[in-house]
């Protein structure tokens, strides 16, 4: 049967990490244009779109309402910058997990398995074009509104930010603005498909569970056929040497991203509580209080994707033993 690429149909999602400058071409950054690019658009672009968040809390005034808005922007930055700083440093593991992926013992062996398999990445795809459309429609809101209740007249930004000079005049408004922008889009796109290679690897292990669950049921075939022992045993070997390389897998998997996991919860947590606090604030019908709504949406949304992909993994794990337990009842 012809090499089935696992990771073809991921295909856009590492083009916009490496677009991102979090695809190194490579195990590690070297000293060339790709690593002078990603050291300026993540250190330089979106790490003093943190220092201005940061500086808003130390100088602004004692008062509740800016004090929650930038806190509940500063959060979810700096969740991003922890997941972009672990998913490089782990960079390395996951490619090995790429390569692992594609050896001939986690090929699909019929059609049957090829099909079973498209339906999963099939659905991966389509939560990939949701959760994305999703999270850019947020910060779409979030830059436009402004303009929205033509509150930029008085020189107000998207985000409320300190910066050292006074960005209520010509250009300087229009340059603060700007930098918003390109940094929200930046990190709505980081954070959005890390998010996403993470569900992929969850899928991908489910995938191998359906594919030797399938592989276990042909081995009920050898109790009505003539096949000789020889043939069952290298059967046998072969599943369970399958089956180490899923545990394998999975292992090296949850090494990869159980830190951006603790660190997404922990801080989710935080903002959608800050953020139902401020929407108690303010007008429920204004759109702050609009924008604060779909950033709650975009966050339960965000921690429901790694749960479903989480929760799938479990079920087919259980179907795989609830299986293999009967199977070796009926070949006995």
């Amino acid at each position: 049967m012809k090499h089935f690429d696992w990771w073809l149909p991921l295909k856009h999602n590492v083009t916009v990490l490496r677009l991102a400058g979090l695809w190194p071409k490579n195990e590690v950054y070297e000293r060339n244009v790709y690593t002078f690019y990603a050291i300026f658009v993540w250190v330089i672009l979106t790490g003093s779109h943190n220092m201005f968040l940061l500086g808003t809390i130390y100088f602004t005034d004692n008062n509740l309402e800016s004090f929650t808005q930038t806190i509940v922007i500063l959060v979810t930055d700096l969740l991003a910058s922890f997941k972009v700083y672990v998913f490089i440093s782990n960079i390395k593991v996951l490619k090995d997990l790429m390569i692992s992926l594609n050896t001939d013992l986690f090929q699909p062996k019929n059609q049957n398995q090829i099909d079973v398999a498209w339906i999963s990445l099939n659905l991966w795809r389509l939560t990939y074009a949701v959760f994305y459309t999703m999270a850019a429609a947020a910060v779409t809101f979030w830059v436009i509104l402004p303009f929205l209740d033509n509150s930029f007249r008085t020189g107000r930004l998207p985000i409320l930010a300190w910066y050292p000079y006074n960005v209520t005049i010509s250009p300087f408004y229009e340059l603060a603005y700007a930098h918003q922008c390109v940094s929200s889009y930046y990190f709505c796109t980081a954070i959005a498909n890390i998010d996403l290679m993470i569900a992929a690897l969850m899928m991908h292990v489910g995938i191998q569970c359906d594919i030797l669950c399938d592989n276990f049921k042909k081995l009920q075939a050898f109790k009505s056929t003539r096949k000789s022992e020889d043939d069952f045993s290298k059967s046998i070997v072969s599943c369970v040497e399958h089956h180490r390389q899923i545990l394998s897998f999975a292992k090296s998997s949850n090494e990869f991203f159980d830190k951006i996991l603790l660190g997404q919860f922990a801080t989710s947590t935080i903002a959608t509580a800050v953020s139902l606090f401020e929407m108690s604030l303010v007008d429920p019908l204004s759109g702050t209080s609009l924008s604060h709504l779909m950033y709650v949406s975009g966050i339960i949304v965000q921690v429901f994707l790694y749960c479903w992909y989480g929760n799938s993994v479990e079920v087919k794990v259980s179907i795989f033993l609830f299986g293999f337990k009967e199977g070796v009842v009926l070949i006995l």
